[in-house]
């Protein structure tokens, strides 16, 4: 009764949760919640502010607005939906978005390391600045600055970059033409299998119908020959990729050279097991293993599962464990 009391509590308060995270969700403008219009979308733009799909219709209808919270002009087109619940935490991805594609060096374009942390850090304190609205004037001119003093480098990373792309694009092109081949062969196989079993079937029953020989023999001869056909055809393997192919497309440059090999495993002498020297334990002699039983210890042990002796684990072994443990020191004097 009273576990049945629980789980109604419970039910309850789960329930309450939820509303109460449905209710967060709500459009700033037209206060509708997800709890009551469980379709819908949460959109934002540059500044951050959340707005429903509704609303976005509604006010930006022209293509271009203000947005009704901070008045920053804004464009229907960059409106997007909200992947986060936190719309500060939009914004923040939305900006390092934009930032990393004009600062995007690499740290061996660094002669030191402190060089490189200092510029991750400098990349760090724009973000902050521009996600809490702090000093946004002069951030966006040290960011302009930026570009003007790193113009050519920003313009040999991002053709370095589009170039990864690319290569990264023609990879899983064509490993998605190998799976399409794949699947084509392994569609014409299973075709093929199912005519040349309706083929042998009608050649059993013209047997049956037409033979002279015993139909005990001609089922055995024909269900070995099925047997025989399976053993021959054989499903297609999966097609070997180079070594220099990355699914990931992490440092993968064309014309890279194969992978280095493994190095040889030298296997030494087989374990041999020693058991460990006799201990002074200060204490008496717990059972052995094989009295356990008969002694009554294992009265007060429950027996371990399937899983736990699938594991290893024996109630022998934790009963022995914890009469050593408890015996252990009991004839310790202080010297």
């Amino acid at each position: 009764m009273r576990s049945n009391m629980y789980s109604q509590i419970e039910f309850v308060l789960s329930n309450f949760c939820r509303q109460l995270k449905m209710e967060d969700q709500a459009c700033p403008r037209c206060k509708t919640t997800k709890y009551r219009n469980p379709s819908l979308k949460l959109m934002v733009n540059v500044c951050g502010h959340a707005l429903c799909e509704s609303c976005v219709d509604l006010l930006f209808l022209k293509g271009s607005g203000s947005c009704p919270e901070c008045n920053v002009p804004l464009r229907r087109s960059n409106f997007r939906i909200q992947m986060f619940e936190d719309s500060k935490v939009e914004k923040e991805v939305d900006i390092r978005k934009r930032l990393l594609k004009d600062y995007n060096k690499k740290e061996e374009d660094f002669s030191t390391l402190k060089d490189f942390n200092d510029y991750l850090e400098e990349i760090e304190t724009i973000v902050f600045n521009l996600t809490n609205n702090v000093d946004i004037i002069g951030t966006n001119k040290r960011i302009e600055q930026y570009k003007k003093d790193n113009k050519d480098v920003i313009m040999k990373n991002k053709t370095r970059a589009g170039r990864e792309e690319i290569e990264l694009e023609e990879i899983l092109d064509m490993e998605k033409q190998e799976e399409e081949q794949r699947r084509a062969e392994i569609i014409r196989l299973e075709k093929e299998a199912k005519k040349r079993k309706i083929r042998e079937k009608e050649a059993l029953i013209d047997e049956l119908m037409f033979s002279q020989e015993n139909a005990k023999n001609i089922i055995n001869t024909f269900t070995q020959n099925v047997i025989n056909t399976k053993e021959e055809i054989k499903p297609p393997a999966p097609i070997a990729k180079q070594v220099s192919q990355f699914s990931t497309g992490v440092k993968f440059t064309r014309g890279s050279s194969a992978l280095p090999p493994l190095p040889q495993i030298i296997e030494g002498p087989l374990y041999v097991y020693n058991p460990p020297p006799n201990v002074i334990v200060q204490g008496p002699s717990p059972p052995e293993f094989k009295d356990l039983e008969s002694t009554g210890y294992m009265r007060h042990i429950s027996t371990e599962t399937t899983a736990e002796k699938a594991g290893g684990y024996t109630s022998h072994l934790a009963c022995l464990k914890s009469l050593q443990e408890a015996l252990a020191g009991l004839y310790h004097v202080n010297s």
